[in-house]
């Protein structure tokens, strides 16, 4: 099916969780280079250089359609759900200076480049955590519009010591890891009461379930970098661990729904458990086995949603309006009857 000419127009910001899939894959093969040897090395190279690839083409298109459709992104900043993924775009800067890092070290661009992404992640959260405080009832905070993907914008922070730390700005990372931290559990802790007060969130965002992998697993791999003990890690570990396997269990529910860009929501998870994995593995040896197991999950799972994009993309099935049912189920109110 070709594409619609207002296809464009439906090109919403989720799409940047393509660059935090790929850059997160890249960080997890550039830890299993102690194990792999230099393969692994370069295929972390690669996948950089695709995700700064991907990311440079995104920026464009999402420039054009500011342009072209400005009400569609003012209706993304208003969506209850929607606006929380406007933080893909500061975790991928923050995630590719990162792997700028690891690859080549540091340097001024580098730094830079990481200030505009921990800056702009800081003011997301800033920005997403002032609509709770809304006398709007549409932009106020309500429980059907409580998903994983407010994970994204409250607790994208702890990113910031994997390059932070390197490149000097070791006292701003730890700040805004503190704030990530914080906001950590408050978030899950709505996501669960949710859970029990509203159900689980719509079908199309089953995919998100696995965005609740990623704090732990950032956070243990922060951890190390900002030279806390190794116990503490562990214990994000197995925390990540439990979130990898209970997100699994909707698997079956969430492979019958049709491709979207929000399956993306397991890529980065996913590496960035392998990345902590991979790290515990150089403390001990018994993890070397579990850490290459986490790997090959995680680049089969990225290398299939890239093939399932490449194929969406050609067939022109990606770019769609999206239903209603899923809209209408993050509002207020009840989803209507099927």
């Amino acid at each position: 099916m070709p594409h619609a000419p207002d296809a464009l127009k439906h090109l919403a910001p989720n799409v940047f969780a393509m660059v935090m899939g790929l850059a997160g894959l890249s960080l997890a093969w550039g830890r299993a280079e102690p194990l792999l040897g230099d393969m692994a090395g370069a295929g972390a190279l690669v996948l950089a250089a695709v995700a700064a690839l991907v990311f440079v083409a995104l920026a464009v298109l999402s420039w054009l359609r500011w342009q072209r459709y400005p009400e569609a992104l003012a209706a993304d900043l208003k969506h209850p759900v929607r606006h929380a993924f406007i933080a893909t775009l500061p975790v991928s800067i923050i995630l590719l200076a990162t792997a700028g890092v690891s690859l080549l070290g540091t340097s001024d661009w580098l730094a830079a480049l990481w200030w505009v992404g921990s800056l702009a992640q800081f003011g997301v959260t800033l920005w997403v955590l002032s609509r709770w405080l809304s006398p709007d009832k549409a932009q106020a905070l309500s429980w059907p519009a409580l998903t994983p993907v407010m994970i994204v914008p409250v607790v994208g922070n702890v990113l910031a010591p994997l390059a932070g730390v390197s490149l000097g700005a070791g006292a701003w990372a730890a700040a805004q890891f503190g704030i990530g931290l914080l906001l950590w559990p408050v978030v899950l802790t709505l996501l669960m009461v949710r859970i029990a007060v509203h159900g689980l969130w719509p079908d199309r965002l089953l995919p998100a379930t696995f965005i609740t992998v990623a704090p732990p697993a950032v956070v243990g791999s922060a951890t190390l970098q900002l030279g806390g003990p190794a116990v503490l890690a562990w214990m994000c570990w197995g925390i990540a661990l439990f979130f990898v396997l209970w997100s699994f269990q909707i698997a079956r529910r969430m492979l019958a729904q049709p491709f979207s860009f929000g399956f993306w929501s397991m890529g980065f998870p996913l590496a960035a458990f392998a990345a902590l994995t991979l790290r515990l593995a150089a403390l001990h040896p018994l993890a070397q086995a579990p850490a290459m197991i986490a790997l090959a999950l995680a680049s089969l799972v990225v290398a299939l949603l890239a093939i399932a994009t490449w194929k969406g993309w050609r067939e022109g099935s990606l770019l769609q309006p999206e239903p209603v049912a899923m809209i209408a189920a993050a509002g207020s109110g009840p989803p209507p009857p099927r």
